[in-house]
C-alpha cells in the first residue's frame, strides 16, 4: 500500500483499539423501538407531510437547479420562509439547504475581525465550526455558565460581540438560560445567536420554540436558527430574524450564496409539517410527556427537550449497553468522543410523539434496567 493509505491504515486500528470504530448501518423497517433518531413528532410517515413533499416535486420539479441568487428561489422557498418567520414570531427568515450549513452561514457572515464569538462548550458541531471559520476571536465559556459569560463579555477588546448557545442541547437536553442571555447581550451591546433545532415543534406556543415560550422571541438583537429535519421531518435549515439580518446574509453568507437552493420536495415536507403541528398541538405535549417518562427510567430529571442522555463510564461501555438494549428491541444512540463536547461517552435517547403507551412501557424498563442496576 501508499504510504497515503497506510497512514489511513493506521488510524483505522488506533480507532478500533479505543472503541472509536463507526460505520453506517443501513436502517430498515424492524421490529426496533426508534429512540435514536429526531423525528421527535413521528411525521416523517405522515401522509400530509408525504403529500407536501410529492405536490412540491411534482410542481416545481426535484431540485431547485441553482443557488438561490441565480434561479434556485422557487415560490415554495418563499412559502416556507413567511410561514416559518410566522410561526416563530420573528419578522423574516431565510432557509439553507442543511441545518448544518444554516449555522455556517449564519455565525461566518454576522463574526468579523472586530468580533468576540462567545460560544458555549457543549454547542454542536455546526456551531463549533461556524466560529472556528469566522474571522473572529473566539471565547468558549463552561456549558451554561453566565457568571463566564458576562466576564468574557465584559473582558473582550473588540468592539462587538456574539453569544452563541443552543435552546436546548443536542447532548444532554438542557435549556440555555434564555431570559438572562438575552438581557446580558442586550446589556454588553451584544448579538445572541440561539440555535433552536431541538425545540422547534416541540416546545413553545404553536411549537414555536423555547424563545417564543418565554415571550423572547422578534428581538433585534438575537438571531434564531433551526432545523427542518427535526421536529419537521424534512431537511434543511433557517436563519430568522429581523429583515436587514436576512437581506445581510443575503449578500454575504457563503453557504448561501454558493449552494444549491433547498430541494423542492424537502420545502414541501416543512410546509405540511408546520400544518399538522398547527392542528395536533399536542403532538409535542405527547413527545414532552414520553420524555419524562423515559427520564424518570434512566433517573434523570426530565429535560427541556425531547432528547437525555445517560452517561457511562467510557465508550467500550456505552456500545455494550446500546448492544442490550438493541437485544430488547430498542435503538438508542451512542456517542462517544469526538461527538460529545466533554470528551464522556453516554446514551443519547430521544422521545418520540407516535411511540403507543406500550412502546414507552417496554422502553422504560429496558432503560432502567441498563442505567439502574439493582
Amino acid at each position: 500500500m501508499s504510504s497515503f493509505l497506510d497512514d489511513l491504515a493506521r488510524q483505522a486500528l488506533d480507532r478500533e483499539s479505543r472503541g472509536m470504530t463507526r460505520r453506517l448501518v443501513v436502517q430498515t423497517h424492524d421490529q426496533q423501538l426508534d429512540l435514536a433518531g429526531n423525528d421527535y413528532l413521528g411525521l416523517r410517515q405522515h401522509p400530509h407531510v408525504q403529500s407536501g413533499a410529492i405536490a412540491a416535486v411534482e410542481d416545481f420539479g426535484t431540485g431547485s437547479g441553482a443557488p438561490r441568487l441565480i434561479t434556485g428561489t422557487l415560490p415554495i422557498h418563499a412559502e416556507l420562509e413567511e410561514a416559518l418567520a410566522d410561526h416563530l414570531d420573528v419578522e423574516q427568515a431565510l432557509v439553507f439547504s442543511t441545518g448544518y450549513l444554516a449555522n455556517l452561514g449564519a455565525i461566518c457572515a454576522l463574526a468579523e475581525a472586530d468580533t468576540t464569538i462567545i460560544s458555549d462548550a457543549h454547542n454542536h458541531a455546526s456551531l463549533i465550526d461556524g466560529a472556528r471559520l469566522a474571522r473572529a476571536e473566539v471565547a468558549v465559556f463552561p456549558h451554561g455558565d453566565l457568571d463566564a459569560v458576562e466576564r468574557l463579555l465584559r473582558q473582550r477588546t473588540t468592539p462587538r460581540a456574539m453569544v452563541v448557545v443552543e435552546s436546548v442541547s443536542s447532548i444532554l437536553g438542557d435549556a440555555a438560560p434564555l431570559t438572562e442571555l438575552v438581557e446580558l447581550t442586550d446589556h454588553h451591546d451584544a448579538t445572541l445567536l440561539v440555535d433552536e433545532a431541538h425545540a422547534v415543534g416541540v416546545r413553545g406556543p404553536r411549537g414555536g420554540g423555547l424563545l417564543r415560550q418565554l415571550g423572547l422571541a422578534g428581538l433585534d438583537h438575537v438571531v434564531v436558527t433551526a432545523s427542518l429535519s427535526k421536529a419537521l421531518a424534512a431537511q434543511g435549515g433557517v436563519v430568522l430574524g429581523h429583515r436587514m439580518l436576512c437581506e445581510h446574509l443575503v449578500n454575504t453568507a457563503r453557504p448561501f450564496l454558493f449552494d444549491t437552493g433547498l430541494a423542492p420536495a424537502s420545502a414541501g415536507a416543512a410546509l405540511a409539517a408546520l400544518d399538522v403541528i398547527e392542528d395536533e398541538p399536542q403532538l409535542g405535549e405527547r413527545a414532552m410527556a414520553h420524555t419524562a417518562r423515559l427520564a424518570e427510567a434512566c433517573g434523570l430529571e426530565t429535560p427541556a427537550g425531547p432528547l437525555m442522555s445517560v452517561l457511562l463510564p467510557g465508550s467500550r461501555e456505552a456500545l455494550v449497553a446500546a448492544d442490550i438494549c438493541a437485544a430488547h428491541g430498542v435503538r438508542v444512540g451512542c456517542l462517544r468522543p469526538p461527538s460529545t463536547p466533554d470528551g464522556t461517552s453516554r446514551l443519547r435517547i430521544t422521545a418520540h410523539a407516535n411511540h403507543t403507551e406500550i412502546d414507552v412501557a417496554h422502553a422504560a424498563k429496558v432503560l432502567s434496567e441498563i442505567t439502574q442496576p439493582r
